[in-house]
């Protein structure tokens, strides 16, 4: 992260997961029309699911509800019968260096055989997913620090 950036994690993670690339809505809309049909929730039902259930959320990010959020870290996630589904963005220090670095990590775990046969389809996609939303953040300039004037 550049050395002005701001800190709050939850502007951080609007800014990596809130703002989908046109591709990622593609892919997603196929996605939704294939697994819907398959009784699987799609991005629309857990936006509404969400927006329905803020009380056991603290907010949501796009159609992810925020499970948990500290100083410095933020997870969003959805539980559903086949698999559930957890990203971490962690804001920490740099090894070896004076720098922040935003880390997001992943968890799945699958219930059954309909989540394993799901997470092995979209694995190459999720991937390019979480790395192009990193990767377009950092293009649009992170969000810079506010400084107090003196």
């Amino acid at each position: 992260m550049p050395d002005d950036s701001i800190t709050d994690i939850g502007t951080l993670a609007r800014e990596v997961m809130g703002n989908p690339s046109l591709w990622f809505r593609g892919l997603l809309a196929i996605r939704d029309g294939v697994v819907g049909p398959l009784g699987l929730k799609t991005s629309r039902t857990i936006r509404q699911t969400t927006e329905n259930h803020s009380s056991t959320a603290t907010g949501q990010i796009d159609f992810f509800a925020i499970l948990q959020q500290t100083e410095t870290e933020l997870v969003l996630g959805e539980k559903d019968r086949h698999l559930d589904f957890q990203a971490s963005l962690l804001l920490r220090p740099s090894p070896g260096t004076r720098h922040t670095e935003l880390v997001a990590t992943t968890v799945v775990h699958c219930h059954n055989l309909l989540g394993r046969s799901y997470l092995r389809a979209i694995s190459p996609f999720h991937k390019l997913v979480i790395k192009s939303n990193l990767e377009r953040a950092a293009a649009r300039g992170w969000p810079r620090a506010q400084i107090a004037a003196a």
